[in-house]
């Protein structure tokens, strides 16, 4: 694969890595100005309110590991693991579309029951 065929990627890549260490500015910077972002909460369009929607769970982050990613020249997909002051492993998926150089659409998925036990809402089987 060429660099064009996986650019998606890249800058998939480099927006996680920035979210995931706390630069939530450095990470707007990859959002088009109008971005969308489809979260397990609702629906969020625009850079600032992507970044606000990050911006308290990346400050709670304690690491991040990658362990997916794939894609091609305007998609990207990225499974991850994290871990916070909250719980010790989080795992999530994101898909991103890509235009332009800047994403412009957000899938997230997040396994919530690890914050769900946290806060004893539910009780392990």
């Amino acid at each position: 694969m060429t660099q064009d065929e996986t650019a998606a990627v890249g800058i998939a890549m480099a927006y996680h890595r920035a979210w995931t260490t706390g630069d939530l500015e450095t990470a707007t910077t990859y959002l088009a100005g109008d971005a969308v972002c489809h979260t397990p909460a609702g629906k969020l369009t625009g850079s600032t309110a992507i970044g606000a929607f990050m911006a308290p769970f990346a400050a709670t982050l304690t690491g991040s590991r990658l362990l997916a990613a794939h894609g091609n020249a305007i998609e990207a997909m990225l499974m991850y693991d994290t871990s916070s002051s909250a719980v010790p492993s989080a795992p999530g998926a994101e898909l991103y579309r890509v235009q332009s150089g800047l994403i412009t659409e957000i899938h997230i998925l997040f396994d919530r029951l690890p914050f769900a036990l946290a806060r004893g809402e539910v009780i392990r089987a």
